[in-house]
């Protein structure tokens, strides 16, 4: 029987001891590509982890090695303390819920959820009760005879997640689950799924591409790149504190603006100069010296109008471009490479071709090495 599987009737929200994951130098070579590398994380128990990047930066392969779908090249992991390399997947006290459902057609409801159990021959009573707990728990009573064609997108996730629960799992797996609704439905499932953890209590890894989604369900991100970690946690440090300009790049909607500077010393302060504009930041915030050039990011939001013109700071050029957000307008002024956004209210709109000026909060910004992309904040700078 499974480790996730316990005779003997127990209540859903049961809190999973010892279900800390823990990876050591895991890699992943198909041949002789290596396409994870050295991936080390410790998931504590019942938190909520996400694994957040762009296609093909290896987020669903390391969940499948988590998992014993993928084996595993190199490395150690460690699931509630026992090494779990070789066991066979459903040995390892874990549910998985897939982007796909993988719901069987020809069953009920009512059936797909206790597959598992009747698989592994535990008591029907047994298999009624915990189908009446994880029904109630995610609002699936009425549903339970139908078959799944006849439910929704969101309702056939619901049942997916059902079959998983129903396991009392050490770990939850969830690999893109949302990937298939549409907005609004997505955006109901993730407080959805929100509310689950915070009932279960279950140590969760969750994969995604979606950066909304992984910022607001997560404790912690992992945030990967072509197969390694570019930065670990929590959604407040990743979103203030990114530790390259890739991070500060792809964390953000609308995104950071990323801008090369000339870098001159002025005695006080630092002084950045590119073809739109000039900042002025604080030496005590950034190690700049020595240095010649530097990526500037800041956040659209962080962008202010600025009347005067005379001024020998801010960013100045026409408007090449106007998105309306609603009570937000997302403005891009400049030229080329050097093209900037900036957010602002919908009712301060200019017009294409107006030429507008900004002026960058210096609390906000952000500097990066042109040739690593590594932040050049100092180490003891408080988070905003």
């Amino acid at each position: 029987m499974s480790p996730g599987v316990h005779h003997g009737a127990q209540p859903i929200s049961l809190k999973n001891d010892m279900s800390a994951i823990s990876c050591h130098n895991i890699i992943k070579r198909y041949g002789d590509t290596q396409v994870v590398h050295q991936f080390d994380l410790d998931v504590s128990d019942n938190e909520f982890v996400v694994f957040l990047g762009p296609s093909g930066c290896g987020k669903s392969t390391i969940l499948r090695m988590l998992a014993g779908l993928e084996d595993i090249s190199g490395g150690d992991l460690m699931i509630g303390g026992q090494r779990v390399n070789d066991l066979p997947p459903q040995e390892r006290g874990i549910a998985m819920v897939f982007q796909n459902y993988a719901l069987y057609p020809h069953m009920s409801v009512r059936d797909n959820i206790a597959f598992g159990l009747k698989r592994l021959k535990v008591p029907k009573a047994e298999i009624d009760t915990r189908i009446k707990e994880v029904s109630d728990t995610l609002g699936l009573e009425r549903y339970l005879q139908r078959k799944p064609t006849e439910l929704s997108g969101g309702q056939q996730q619901r049942v997916a997640i059902a079959r998983a629960m129903i396991k009392t799992p050490k770990v939850f797996l969830f690999d893109e689950p949302l990937s298939n609704l549409d907005a609004k439905l997505r955006n109901h499932m993730r407080i959805e799924i929100a509310r689950l953890h915070q009932a279960l209590k279950t140590t969760t890894v969750y994969v995604t591409h979606d950066q909304h989604e992984a910022m607001t369900l997560a404790d912690r991100i992992v945030l990967l790149r072509d197969g390694r970690i570019e930065q670990v946690g929590s959604p407040r440090e990743i979103f203030e504190r990114p530790r390259s300009a890739f991070v500060a790049g792809f964390i953000g909607t609308p995104p950071m603006n990323l801008v090369e500077m000339k870098v001159r010393d002025a005695g006080g302060h630092f002084e950045l100069t590119g073809r739109e504009g000039t900042v002025r930041v604080d030496p005590r915030r950034f190690a700049l010296e020595g240095r010649e050039r530097v990526t500037l990011g800041i956040r659209p939001a962080h962008m202010q109008a600025d009347a005067q013109d005379g001024r020998d700071a801010g960013f100045a050029g026409e408007v090449q471009l106007i998105e309306y957000l609603g009570n937000e307008v997302l403005v891009s002024f400049g030229q080329g490479e050097g093209e900037i956004a900036a957010l602002m209210p919908s009712a301060d709109c200019p017009r294409l071709r107006e030429r507008v000026r900004f002026v960058a909060d210096p609390a906000q910004v952000h500097l990066f090495d042109i040739e690593s992309g590594a932040s050049l904040l100092r180490a003891d700078t408080p988070l905003h």
